[in-house]
């Protein structure tokens, strides 16, 4: 845990607040210091740095993003063990990065923020703590992320289940797994990281999968120690062996934009099941039956060879419930288990993930009404009747082949250009022109239009209806190439009226 030398008192009013201390949060303020921008304050609700990686500590817990790309490119790391770092060496570095840049002194920790208003009058927000306290700020940043909210879903009878429950988030590391029987409900990004860890360790492993998920080989390595002293050294083979990873992920947006392509990197996952299980059945039952892409890929060399373990069932039959020490499926088959874990992964829909914190904008607008369609924004960071308020990895801006670190800085440096628009303007606040922000989002969906993401299977970046919420459309370089100068064309510059609170 990060330990901060002297507690800092909460001020009553600041220029610019952060809402979260992970990645995003973190990225804002160290671009504000090296703006020379000193009045800001980073609200998080727990005790530590570290948002998604401070949550996620279970066994085997890493990132699919190659560590280069995982990392600040203006707060770089030469010295990442792995080209896959895993959990606990990406938190150190989150660590590092607040020691670095001395950013104790900006955080207010176990704070969380309760709810938002705008003040038209003086173009500032009021920002409701959970402390009593309230807090006045000319601009909001949203950096609170998409994964923080883990999904639980009620399955009947729960209740009555005697036996330990955890959310592979909130993983347990106090329960002795040795010997247990243990049900996993689930096969996304965490589980089929955790499922291996643990299959060797459990008596029983029952892995329940309601929808198989593509998983291809990890180019997994360590990086020798001369590459580490070339990467302290030499700047630019580091930055040369970031720019090849990037562009080599990039090259992951064609086969999406173009679900036929898609089809033939399909063969070669389906040759990697066959050639990690050795039973055909389970091949089968291990094979999505939707297009590669549609819903998140996933990297393992770990997954499938569990399969081949005497202790480890899998389960694609529904669950029907619970009881105090079994799980009984719906063709009336009874499992008894001593230990349950969710691996079911997190609220992404901020609709329902934000549904008890209140935002009213001008006129009294509630987010939750502006969203009530969907999510949408400007570029996932500015949303229509919410002047002042900017948010991180909102939106649209989600990834699926490339690293969210490279959108972060896109958008951070941004939201610096609105800021100081405001500022060189001598305006006090600034809101995207409602036309503007239609036209963006009537352009994102008609790119959607056609990838594998909406060839038909349902996943999490889409909301009920169907509609694709989360995903940036295109090539990331086309993300980068329209926020990198802002236009003031595309919005509304606001000022006080007379008789309002100083700032």
């Amino acid at each position: 845990m990060h330990n901060q030398t002297l507690p800092q008192s909460m001020p009553t009013q600041t220029k610019i607040a952060m809402i979260g201390a992970g990645f995003g949060g973190l990225a804002m303020a160290i671009r504000l210091l090296q703006s020379n921008m000193h009045n800001f304050v980073i609200l998080e609700k727990a005790s530590d740095v570290g948002g998604t990686w401070r949550e996620n500590q279970y066994p085997g817990a890493a990132c699919d993003v190659q560590s280069h790309m995982y990392s600040l490119s203006f707060a770089p790391k030469s010295d990442w063990s792995k080209r896959y770092a895993e959990a606990p060496e990406i938190f150190k570095y989150i660590q590092d990065l607040v020691t670095g840049f001395n950013l104790e002194k900006y955080c207010q920790f176990n704070c969380e923020v309760l709810a938002t208003q705008y003040n038209e009058q003086s173009c500032d927000w009021k920002l409701i703590l959970n402390n009593e306290q309230t807090l006045i700020a000319q601009f909001v940043v949203f950096a609170s992320g998409p994964l923080h909210v883990p999904h639980i879903p009620h399955i009947k009878g729960i209740e009555k289940f005697q036996g330990k429950v955890f959310h592979s988030s909130q993983w347990d590391h106090q329960y002795d797994l040795t010997e247990k029987n243990v049900a996993s409900i689930r096969t996304g990004g965490s589980a089929i990281q955790y499922i291996p860890e643990i299959a060797a360790k459990v008596k029983q492993l029952y892995v329940f999968q309601r929808t198989a998920a593509w998983v291809i080989p990890r180019d997994e390595r360590r990086y020798w120690n001369v590459e580490k002293k070339l990467f302290k050294k030499l700047d630019w083979f580091r930055k040369l062996h970031r720019a090849r990873l990037y562009w080599s992920n990039e090259s992951r947006v064609v086969p999406i934009v173009q679900p036929a392509v898609m089809k033939y990197t399909q063969k070669l996952a389906e040759a990697f099941i066959k050639f990690q299980v050795k039973d055909k059945n389970l091949v089968q039952k291990l094979t999505p039956d939707y297009i590669m892409g549609c819903k998140r890929i996933l990297v393992s060399n770990k997954y499938y060879p569990i399969f081949n373990r005497s202790n480890v069932e899998l389960v694609t039959e529904a669950i029907q419930e619970f009881t105090e020490n079994s799980i009984i499926t719906k063709d009336g088959k009874e499992r008894k288990i001593d230990c349950l874990i969710y691996g079911t992964g997190f609220i992404t829909d901020p609709r329902i993930y934000l549904k008890s914190f209140q935002c009213s904008g001008e006129y009294g607008q509630d987010l939750h009404d502006a969203w009530q369609e969907g999510a949408e924004s400007f570029y996932g960071m500015c949303t229509k009747g919410f002047p002042n308020l900017f948010q991180l990895l909102g939106p649209n801006t989600v990834l699926a082949h490339n690293s969210v670190i490279f959108m972060i800085e896109s958008q951070v440096n941004y939201i610096l250009q609105m800021i100081e628009l405001v500022k060189n303007t001598q305006s006090h606040a600034i809101v995207v022109k409602d036309q503007v922000q239609d036209r963006f989002n009537q352009r994102v969906q008609k790119l959607l239009d056609g990838t594998v993401w909406q060839s038909g299977c349902v996943s999490w970046y889409q909301q009920d209806s169907g509609k694709n919420f989360a995903l940036w459309p295109t090539y990331t370089w086309k993300y980068w190439l329209q926020t990198k100068k802002l236009n003031p064309a595309d919005f509304r510059l606001l000022n006080k009226t007379a008789g309002s609170r100083a700032a």
